[in-house]
């Protein structure tokens, strides 16, 4: 594998992971009223889920590569479109401000173990993940070099990573960082940034070559 298309692959996820979205924004919420351990249990399982995607999307897209260049083709456009769809829901995204409700006692003592079943599940069972890795993976790989479904899995390894680092900070800083998400100038900022990333990354898709 090229290490340029790791360090692009690494630049694109780590910015689409700091972009307030539905797994941060329930680790911020659940470090902040329940504490850090929360917030990172969650992380954890959430970050675990992001392997399963990965080989489900390697195995297939592997065997779609290996089958036929027009099959290749087809998903390649149908991920581009996913991404520019999801670029275009970024756009229409409104702002929403984040209410920090009490804990509830019994929930706040969920063992940790329970807490990372929360995280994976929720990764898991939510086809849009697949989606998203499905049309992400695809265009950071080599024809070169180790098979394709390896190197999917080790861009998924490199993703649940910096993910389960940010998701820790998160966790970790969360009282700090609900003041920017409730911002105004915070969400404007990130909003825009959401759409020229994932139109960037549809772009790329469109371009690449099998």
């Amino acid at each position: 594998m090229e290490s340029g298309a790791i360090l692009s692959f690494l630049g694109a996820a780590i910015l689409l992971t700091l972009m307030p979205g539905p797994d941060n924004i329930f680790v911020l919420t659940e470090s902040l009223t329940k504490g850090q351990r929360n917030g990172i249990a969650i992380s954890i399982g959430l970050c675990c889920g992001i392997m399963i995607h990965t080989i489900a999307a390697a195995t297939g897209v592997s065997i779609i590569i290996q089958r036929s260049a027009m099959a290749f083709s087809i998903v390649k456009y149908l991920g581009a479109a996913y991404l520019f769809y999801l670029a275009y829901q970024a756009f229409k995204e409104k702002r929403k401000r984040i209410e920090i409700e009490p804990a509830i006692k019994n929930e706040a003592e969920k063992s940790f173990l329970k807490l990372v079943r929360t995280g994976l599940l929720m990764n898991v069972l939510n086809p849009k993940v697949a989606l998203f890795f499905m049309a992400l993976l695809p265009q950071f790989v080599s024809q070169q070099g180790i098979p394709v479904a390896w190197q999917m899995i080790v861009l998924g390894a490199v993703f649940m990573v910096q993910a389960l680092v940010i998701f820790g900070l998160i966790s970790v800083l969360s009282g700090r960082l609900s003041g920017y998400l409730n911002s105004r100038k915070f969400w404007k900022i990130t909003k825009y940034s959401k759409v020229g990333v994932l139109s960037l990354l549809g772009l790329g898709l469109v371009l690449a070559k099998k």
